[in-house]
């Protein structure tokens, strides 16, 4: 009796052990196989289950203006799955809706994940330069509810990091909600000590800010950054906004 008490206290503890598990420790001692994950996805943030992920605004979801038509874009789960390969991530495949075909040998499901707890992990793998850092950093943006604005600034910061994972954080950090993202960009573009190609990068997610956040940065840089070529980088995209202020601007130094 004594045996069979002392065996379902160590099966009841291993779900648990595994539950408090991080990500990136999950992938360690997975070693080869798979680890599959979903959690759920950030309003405006759909697809068809394949590698068609779509952001639709307010306006697009849901039924047309005139009621004859309906977008049928299935809005979650994200589900995310992880090639490991020696204890660490080989490449990741990120996917909204559909379903998990069933797992072959070596695959692990963790079932659906809370998307706070999701994003960070996810971010801290990328973070790590645990592989496929790109594609990590754009599962953990459609996350629901959670604020990656930050985390993404500090990985763009990271000078250690490949370039290609700085450029997809300041690519997302152009996508995210409130100024203080603005504000970031608008660091990263300024920072002199910064890579130029991760600077003018900034510039461009700053021309996919909303106007009244976008708009001011730019027309700074074009008029009081030092630097040349991200003054010309300013200016391509003010160009392109066709915003007033823009116009104003290259009147004032076309005089």
């Amino acid at each position: 009796m004594h045996r069979s008490v002392t065996m379902l206290g160590a099966l009841l503890w291993l779900p648990a052990a595994l539950h408090s598990q991080t990500l990136a420790q999950r992938v360690a001692s997975l070693g080869d196989g798979t680890l599959r994950l979903s959690f759920a996805a950030r309003a405006g943030v759909c697809g068809n289950g394949g590698n068609g992920i779509t952001l639709v605004s307010d306006d697009e979801r849901g039924a047309d203006g005139r009621g004859e038509w309906e977008n049928d874009c299935a809005p979650g789960p994200v589900r995310v799955s992880l090639r490991v390969r020696g204890g660490r991530v080989a490449d990741a495949h990120v996917y909204v809706g559909g379903r998990w075909r069933s797992p072959q040998s070596g695959t692990a499901d963790l079932g659906t994940v809370p998307a706070r707890q999701a994003a960070t992990e996810l971010l801290a793998l990328a973070e790590g330069g645990r592989g496929d850092a790109e594609a990590l950093v754009t599962a953990a943006t459609l996350a629901d509810s959670v604020v990656v604005w930050p985390m993404l600034l500090r990985l763009a910061r990271r000078p250690d990091l490949p370039l290609d994972t700085r450029r997809q954080a300041v690519f997302w950090l152009g996508q995210a909600a409130g100024e203080a993202a603005t504000r970031g960009l608008d660091s990263l573009a300024g920072d002199r000590s910064g890579e130029l190609e991760l600077r003018k990068h900034a510039v461009f997610a700053l021309s996919q800010r909303p106007p009244d956040e976008g708009v001011p940065a730019l027309v700074r840089i074009a008029r009081a950054n030092p630097h040349a070529e991200l003054r010309k980088t300013a200016l391509f995209w003010l160009g392109q906004s066709e915003d007033p202020r823009a116009l104003a601007l290259f009147e004032e130094i076309l005089r």
